[in-house]
C-alpha cells in the first residue's frame, strides 16, 4: 500500500497534511494583540478638545521579554498588521487541531498495542 493510498483512507492524516502544507504561509504573522483607542491629543483648539470627536490610535500590544509593551501601528499600515495578527490566530487554531489529530491517533495506536 502506498503512501497516498494510506493517507488518502485516513482522513485525519489527510486533515493533517492539509494543515501542515499551509504553514508555509504563516511566515509573516505577528504576535500579540491590535488595540485601537480613541483619545485626545491635548491642543486646545483641536476638534478632539470637546472630548467627544477623539482622534484613533493604533497600537500592537505584545509580551516582550515577559513584559507587555504596545507599539504604535501608523495608519498607513493598519489592514497590513490586522492580517497578520490574524495569521497568528489562524496558526495557533491550526496547531490546535494537527495536535487533537495526533492525540486522537496516539490513542487509537495505543488501543492496538
Amino acid at each position: 500500500m502506498g503512501v497516498a493510498i494510506f493517507m488518502a483512507a485516513d482522513p485525519d492524516l489527510r486533515l493533517r497534511g492539509q494543515l501542515v502544507r499551509r504553514l508555509g504561509r504563516f511566515r509573516e504573522m505577528l504576535p500579540g494583540s491590535f488595540v485601537e483607542n480613541k483619545r485626545s491629543c491635548g491642543r486646545p483648539n483641536c476638534h478632539c478638545a470637546d472630548g467627544k470627536s477623539l482622534h484613533t490610535q493604533y497600537q500592537i500590544s505584545v509580551l516582550v521579554d515577559g513584559k507587555p509593551k504596545t507599539f504604535h501601528v501608523p495608519k498607513g499600515m493598519v489592514d497590513q498588521v490586522r492580517e497578520k495578527i490574524q495569521l497568528r490566530q489562524r496558526f495557533e487554531a491550526a496547531v490546535a487541531a494537527i495536535c487533537k489529530i495526533n492525540l486522537r491517533r496516539f490513542l487509537k495506536e495505543r488501543e492496538k498495542s
